[in-house]
């Protein structure tokens, strides 16, 4: 039987993916519309279409390096409509901790928000 932390882990690995291979309109289906989206350094975008122009901008840039989520932890509420994921994101030179909150919305489950800090590099 599937969980609901197997589906987050495996939708989590689907992001990784897409952000390799630098495909940030793939991206789009696992934020919630009124997402939000706090960086490494600190810096807030709201929205999901702010947050999937963000990602296109970033893969753009010349020498862009693709970083990985890796979960340590899925937490769900009583009602397992909720969850938060924390984890070590991992970049070229750079590395943290991250926070994401899901919910599940007509039966999918998808990010309302992500909180990064950046702690190495």
């Amino acid at each position: 039987m599937t969980t609901p932390e197997d589906v987050i882990q495996a939708r989590r690995r689907l992001t990784n993916k897409f952000i390799a291979s630098g495909e940030a309109e793939r991206l789009r289906p696992f934020f919630m519309d009124d997402a939000s989206l706090i960086t490494g350094d600190g810096g807030m975008i709201l929205g999901a279409d702010a947050i999937i122009d963000a990602f296109a901008a970033h893969f753009r840039q010349l020498g862009f390096v693709p970083y990985v989520r890796t979960p340590q932890s899925i937490e769900l509420d009583q009602a397992e409509t909720r969850a938060v994921e924390i984890g070590r994101w991992t970049g070229a030179a750079t590395s943290g901790t991250y926070m994401a909150a899901w919910r599940k919305v007509t039966g999918q489950w998808v990010i309302e928000n992500e909180f990064f800090v950046t702690l190495g590099g």
